[in-house]
């Protein structure tokens, strides 16, 4: 089980962050071919966002809760994994709009925790960093290092 990369997208779908972790496993491409899949998947998630099914007629898009009262619906979240025979790519959204692609294979587990612990890690030392700028690349050493050392723990299993 292996994880390959983790690619970063601010909201405006522009990459600010991505990172290879596993040599053998996805072809190399080059820093302006992420910069077109960033571009290309932000459009493809924001388009898969607004293919929402129609509720049948009679129906209310709200739901009711057990106690009676109407609750919100689940916003469309859009694309959030593609799998092909060679790896798995998972999308975790957050509620500011950057999105984390996670790039695994077809075989790893726990992946949602796994894209959790990443967020965590972002929030800690890259959001609380004073001189980071939002939406902007990210540099920073102390995430770097602690995902690197997250990531080398969960390939050597």
């Amino acid at each position: 089980m292996t994880v390959f990369a983790l690619i970063i997208i601010n909201k405006a779908g522009g990459l600010i962050y991505n990172r290879t972790f596993h040599e053998g496993g996805l072809n190399k491409i080059s820093t302006n071919d992420y910069l077109v899949l960033a571009g290309t998947f932000h459009g493809v998630h924001a388009i898969t966002a607004r293919l929402n099914p129609i509720p049948p007629p009679g129906t209310n898009r709200n739901s009711v809760s057990s106690a009676g009262t109407m609750m919100r619906p689940e916003p469309p979240s859009g694309l959030e994994v593609l799998e092909s025979e060679n790896f798995r790519l998972q999308c975790f959204t957050t509620l500011t709009g950057i999105k984390f692609l996670l790039f695994t294979d077809t075989t790893q587990t726990n992946v949602d925790l796994t894209m959790r612990r990443v967020y965590e890690m972002y929030t800690d030392y890259v959001m609380k960093n004073p001189f980071y700028q939002l939406e902007m690349p990210v540099r920073c050493d102390m995430f770097d290092r602690k995902l690197l050392s997250y990531i080398r723990e969960i390939n050597n299993r």
